[in-house]
């Protein structure tokens, strides 16, 4: 991770230099005011109020010159205006298409002004950071508490946008009126339902919604994807070469992301009854489930590896194993062996894509389109994990064909296996494959910068700091004493990590706390899937539909949970405060699952399994949005990236709580509900206890 002094300088527009937080003057004086603080030199009241009338200094110069380049910006436009009225008197089309670009130059103009006022929100957030971290003073919650309404203070003024939204609406309007209306007497006012296209106010749009954060809910479910983002916004123009992006392809890669889940889930209702016919014993469903895990272990290695090179190779190869695996899991009946069976599941997790999924999406997908496809990508799992039980659930015949049985157990694999084909069909003829750069060359520079949401948050967040903030700022705080180092340097701290060892050392305290939590919520989940079928079966003599309704239903609390998280909750309380709320329920819904003292119920079973679930559901999606914000810019790309360490630690969770599942059934079906749920206490206690000692150590 490049220093964020080096960045700033970098990145800024010259001729406004002048104009932009200086970060590295500041930053001195935070050092200088330690040092008085520590030989006696300067009280800390003083140094506040020095501090304090520094940053208003520093915000009054940023946002007068906003004002300033919004006049400037809001006078050509007022040219243009009677050039344009001029030409509808007499009309010229040579005149016509020199004005249409005239207007979109306009446009490109404000993305720059945009850009400035982005990035010195940054740098007001990571200097006021850097102070109460040196100081261990929470002087951001003084700062903005003071300022956030006062009127003699310019702080809000940079996120409330006014002015720029006039600008936009003014170009956005002629650029409407410049267009073909093919002799139409409607006025633009008619027909509102029709949205200018232009990619320029395309731009402009996502980039005012990154400021004002008014795409709440989107960027709460795409940092799902957790697709790692540069710490800064990048410069105006979009890096991603236009030719690269395909919308078939992209709806491919998601079409592969949904079958994959439904693959997963779709035999979870009928994995015991399946293992029974072919002579194991009911829990050996944990093995038959958690085989698709194991082997998506080294499947994600070498499918990140192999999307350094190639889209197509390995969505293809993909498509053939999932393919042949599922047709080997339904053939595993008339063979009568379990272990083909098994063969076959793990055939499937060999087949595991999801690495390619996630790096399409980073590499080939357009900066304005990022997080949209990020959330479609998580809606796109969530969607496939509610429909593969119900699939299950509509799959209840018997018949056979010559010698081939098709009944509630066979028939998944064989209708995944027509799916794949089907799909393998569309992506042979469909795909185009994108050109590919060399990875050590290959710096994403992306201007959806999460780094920033707490700032960006304007009036109902403005600038507060969490402890993850805060322990990313003790990443930033080693690469800042190396701001002067040659461009060598800068240049190899650039580089994406070249092993899973190397990968592992970039992260930090906090962030290893939120992979436990990760992998605690993996295995909780895990454990109540997978031994759904059996506990129902045992306890309340469900039927196979019964128990994949329950599934479906499951499944599809998904994206109403992450609405309202992601548009409410998120927006009342600080994201560590939903996270250990959310690790609590967890554990409240593990102990109300245990059949202690009373007789077993089917509500019982039904609100536990609901609060685990819809707790864990809350808890990955607060976890992975931090994980998304606090991952060093060096896992953004390679390999080994961020998604794929989140990958390992989730896949790893699966394999361990199927093991666990198995093992425990051979102390009999009575006891595996308790003994399967005295691990996910243990992991689920350790994960609060981490999160609440991390907390107090970096606050």
């Amino acid at each position: 991770m490049v220093a964020f002094g080096k960045k700033l300088k970098q990145r800024q527009i010259q001729e406004w230099q002048e104009y932009y937080i200086k970060y590295k003057l500041m930053k001195k004086k935070v050092k200088q005011y330690a040092q008085q603080i520590e030989v006696g030199t300067q009280d800390r009241g003083h140094v506040l109020k020095d501090f304090s009338r520094m940053l208003d200094n520093q915000i009054e110069t940023i946002v007068l010159f906003l004002l300033e380049q919004q006049g400037i910006l809001a006078s050509r436009i007022a040219k243009l205006g009677k050039w344009h009225e001029a030409l509808q008197q007499q009309p010229e089309i040579s005149q016509i298409s020199e004005l249409r670009e005239a207007y979109r130059a306009a446009g490109q103009d404000l993305l720059k002004l945009l850009f400035f006022v982005e990035i010195n929100a940054v740098g007001l957030r990571k200097i006021l950071k850097k102070f109460d971290k040196r100081f261990g003073y929470r002087f951001t919650n003084y700062y903005v508490k003071t300022r956030a309404n006062h009127p003699y203070s310019q702080l809000q003024q940079v996120f409330k946008h006014v002015g720029i939204g006039a600008v936009v609406g003014a170009i956005s309007r002629n650029l409407h009126e410049l267009q073909d209306r093919q002799g139409s007497y409607l006025s633009i006012y008619d027909q509102p339902a029709l949205p200018l296209q232009d990619p320029v106010i395309e731009s402009v749009r996502a980039a005012v919604d990154r400021l004002t954060h008014s795409t709440n809910f989107l960027n709460f479910l795409a940092q799902h994807a957790l697709i790692i983002q540069e710490e800064l916004p990048a410069p105006i123009e979009d890096h991603i070469d236009d030719q690269r992006y395909h919308f078939m392809s992209l709806v491919l890669n998601l079409a592969n992301t949904f079958l994959y889940m439904v693959n997963t889930y779709i035999i979870v209702p009928t994995a015991d009854d399946y293992s029974l016919s072919l002579g194991a014993a009911a829990t050996v469903c944990g093995v038959v489930i958690g085989a698709m895990a194991v082997a998506q272990v080294f499947s994600s290695v070498y499918f990140s590896a192999w999307s350094n090179k190639s889209y197509f190779r390995p969505l293809v190869f993909s498509s053939i194993v999932l393919l042949v695996g599922n047709t080997f899991y339904a053939l595993a009946y008339d063979i009568h062996s379990i272990w083909v069976l098994l063969f076959g599941r793990l055939l499937c997790g060999f087949g595991s894509a999801r690495a390619v999924n996630r790096r399409y999406i980073s590499d080939c997908v357009p900066l304005k389109l990022r997080m949209q496809a990020s959330a479609a990508f998580v809606s796109a799992s969530a969607l496939g994990m509610a429909c593969g039980p119900a699939l299950a659930a509509l799959l209840q015949t018997n018949f056979k064909i010559y010698k081939l049985t098709f009944n509630q157990n066979t028939l998944p694999g064989w209708v995944m296996a027509v799916a794949w084909l089907i799909y393998l069909i569309w992506l042979w003829f469909t795909f185009k494959e994108p050109p590919h750069e060399v990875e050590e060359t290959h710096i994403p520079q992306e201007s959806n910068d999460v780094e920033n949401d707490t700032l960006e948050r304007g009036l109902k967040q403005p600038l507060l700091l969490t402890s993850e903030d805060i322990s990313e700022e003790k990443q930033d705080e080693d690469t800042d004493q190396d701001c002067d180092e040659s461009e060598e340097s800068a240049d190899e701290s650039r580089r994406p990590a070249t092993s899973i060892r190397s990968a592992y050392r970039l992260l930090t305290p906090s962030v290893k706390v939120q992979l436990l939590i990760y992998f605690m919520l993996k295995y909780v989940m895990e454990v109540l899937l997978s031994e759904s079928s059996v506990v129902t079966t045992y306890y309340f003599n469900w039927s196979t539909s019964s128990v994949a309704i329950f599934l479906a239903c499951l499944g599809l609390t998904v994206l109403p949970v992450n609405i309202i998280v992601g548009s409410y909750i998120s927006n009342m309380f600080e994201d560590r405060q939903i996270l250990l709320a959310s690790e609590i329920m967890v554990l409240f819904g593990i102990l109300l699952s245990f059949n202690m003292f009373f007789p077993y119920s089917v509500p019982q079973y039904v609100c536990s399994g609901l609060l685990v679930f819809v707790s864990a559901e809350v808890l990955e999606g607060v976890n992975l949005s931090l994980l998304s914000r606090v991952m060093s810019s060096r896992l953004s790309r390679g390999t080994y990236n961020g998604g794929l360490l989140s990958t390992e630690a989730g896949t790893i969770a699966r394999v361990i709580a199927d093991a666990t599942i198995t093992l425990a059934g051979y102390l009999g079906q009575s006891r595996l509900l308790n003994i399967t749920l005295l691990p996910s206490l243990i992991v689920c206690i350790s994960s609060i206890i981490s999160t609440c000692y991390t907390y107090n150590s970096l606050y």
